[in-house]
């Protein structure tokens, strides 16, 4: 076996530090039915070119050694199944990019995943371990670094990816009813503030996954552990649009401030635009940028190292932007 390449070290950091370096992308949402279009809001897209810039982006995790690389959500664009290409769609965004990689690719599922596969079928294709109600939450750990990755399922209550009659599609539609009086329930129109996170291509997560969450946060605690906690949808309102809150992210918050000595940072997608908030407790949440929503020919993707002296180190690539964020380091 050949011995492992030297790992490039952002500048500034100290060549001998121990860190573990995670790629992070979001927004990929590549769809082979046009070159560009528009989003709701008049926003370009350039679908096709979004296969390219993943690419691009994968050549850089293995060209820097990344140990780990973190999907934010939304791989693929409702209009693939509209133009009923989502097998199409799926196999050759994840097998020409990420899944050629020999670590780890950790999936967020988002809305626009849900749109074109059912969740039994979305877990197996994201290499996601179903559980019992094929929701898509689960922790990856780091023994050997001390580090552990919480992601969480932010549609486990919601419309989409549920089925008529289950407790979590029920709890979301009297949520969307009791919240958002327009009959398109994809519009927030008239709502204001805060309100207007409650839309149908949004979700929450239940008490179940929160009581999964405490249980996983404790054990990192045991462990000597820190944790990152990641998401499709957006955690703090300090980081994006209110359209893109999770619907309960004031209970959400409240979990992970109450563990405030294991969680550092959480990371989401979503909104298209970056954001970051650092919150009264010390965590630090970060938004990333679309690749989507990139001009054609440009890159959106971000090497995060994470060093056991209390560093992070975002190093953003083309739109992605960089960022240095410090924490409190040593055992929990």
């Amino acid at each position: 076996m050949a011995p492992p390449r030297p790992r490039p070290v952002l500048s500034g950091a100290s060549a001998d530090a121990s860190f573990t370096r995670i790629g992070l992308l979001s927004d990929v949402q590549w769809s082979p039915h046009a070159e560009v279009g528009k989003s709701f809001h008049g926003t370009k897209r350039f679908y096709v070119d979004a296969l390219q810039k993943a690419k691009r982006a994968v050549e850089s995790f293995e060209r820097h050694n990344c140990d780990l690389v973190i999907h934010l959500g939304d791989i693929v664009d409702y209009h693939a199944g509209l133009h009923e290409r989502t097998e199409e769609a799926f196999e050759r965004i994840l097998d020409e990019t990420l899944h050629t990689l020999d670590v780890p690719v950790l999936h967020c599922i988002g809305n626009h995943c849900l749109y074109n596969l059912e969740r039994e079928k979305l877990n197996a294709r994201l290499g996601i371990r179903s559980r019992d109600d094929h929701r898509s939450y689960f922790v990856h750990r780091m023994d050997d670094r001390k580090l552990a990755i919480a992601v969480l399922d932010a549609y486990d209550v919601s419309i989409l990816g549920t089925r008529e009659g289950e407790p979590q599609r029920t709890l979301a539609e009297k949520l969307l009813n009791d919240n958002n009086p327009n009959e398109e329930k994809n519009s927030n129109a008239g709502l204001e503030g805060l309100q207007r996170r409650f839309v149908k291509f949004g979700g929450g997560v239940s008490e179940k996954q929160l009581s999964w969450l405490e249980r996983e946060l404790a054990e990192s605690r045991d462990r000597g552990e820190k944790v990152i906690v990641a998401s499709h949808v957006c955690f703090h309102p300090e980081t994006c649009a209110p359209t893109c809150l999770m619907w309960n992210f004031e209970e959400v918050l409240q979990v992970l401030q109450r563990n405030a000595d294991v969680v550092v940072m959480t990371l989401a997608g979503h909104a298209h635009r970056g954001g970051y908030f650092k919150d009264e407790h010390g965590i630090h949440h970060r938004v990333a940028e679309a690749i989507l929503e990139c001009p054609i020919g440009s890159d959106c993707h971000a090497h995060l190292d994470f060093y056991d002296d209390g560093r992070i180190d975002i190093e953003g690539f083309g739109e992605f932007a960089s960022q240095r964020l410090q924490f409190v380091a040593g055992a929990s």
